[in-house]
């Protein structure tokens, strides 16, 4: 995100961040009851340094009843389960992860920076600590040369870690693919019924217990929404439906997926 805009990414002063909570429960105390760490990945920062903004969230906005943050696995790695269990007990509940893929060659092909294991292993901390886990995919990633792997290791990876909450976006290139082709040259976009066919594969392989799936981001043409695997066999349907027939199926018009 940061190499791709004119925006650097950098750590707050810690004083000006209280302030800035202080400011807010001043005027907002009884009315807000989410705050999402952002805009980058806070995991970035210290356990100490989370604790303390966490203890001034609740001090000033104590009506507060979820505190979210973006997640890389990478944060993850010199953090005990111990440390996020205080981050817990802190308030910190939820966090989304995008893990993109969990193929290993798809993952290095786009210069990720993540491994399935690293990916897993981070999962696996969060679950164990109790904090909430949104998991993120991208549909279309791997190319039409690595489709159905990516959908096959994908499915393994979340299959493995069980998490809360499940989402798929489509791979879309708002300022153009010229940075992404300079890792990945012979990545070959896939059409739409491809990418309903990654889908189809995707959720075929996918052996969930309880998780809430979504692929509503505007970027899909193909809304789906479900329990998984309660739902799996529905959601299975919708996307052969629009597979075997598209002009029947309830697809997001072009002109709605301009990002």
């Amino acid at each position: 995100m940061y190499k791709a805009t004119q925006k650097k990414f950098g750590t707050r002063d810690e004083q000006e961040i209280l302030d800035t909570i202080r400011r807010c429960g001043e005027q907002f105390a009884n009315q807000v009851q989410r705050v999402f760490l952002g805009d980058g990945d806070a995991m970035v920062l210290s356990t100490r340094r989370l604790i303390t903004l966490l203890a001034a969230i609740k001090e000033h906005l104590p009506k507060v009843r979820r505190i979210s943050s973006y997640c890389l696995a990478r944060n993850l790695r010199h953090k005990s389960v111990q440390e996020l269990l205080e981050l817990r007990a802190a308030g910190l509940t939820l966090v989304y992860l995008g893990a993109e893929s969990g193929d290993d060659e798809v993952l290095q092909k786009v210069n990720k920076g993540e491994t399935f294991q690293t990916t897993s292993d981070a999962l696996d901390k969060l679950g164990a600590a109790g904090i909430t886990r949104s998991v993120m995919l991208l549909n279309g990633l791997g190319g039409r040369l690595h489709s159905k792997q990516h959908a096959q290791n994908s499915a393994r990876l979340v299959n493995l870690t069980q998490p809360e909450f499940l989402a798929t976006l489509v791979v879309s290139f708002p300022q153009g693919d010229g940075r992404f082709r300079q890792t990945y040259p012979q990545w070959e976009p896939l059409n739409q019924q491809e990418l309903f066919r990654e889908m189809e594969q995707f959720l075929q392989a996918l052996e969930l217990k309880r998780t809430v799936f979504r692929s509503d981001h505007a970027s899909n043409s193909l809304v789906l929404k479900g329990i998984l695997g309660a739902e799996k066999d529905r959601l299975l349907l919708e996307v052969r439906n629009a597979i075997d027939r598209p002009d029947s199926a309830r697809l997001r018009p072009e002109w709605q997926r301009a990002l």
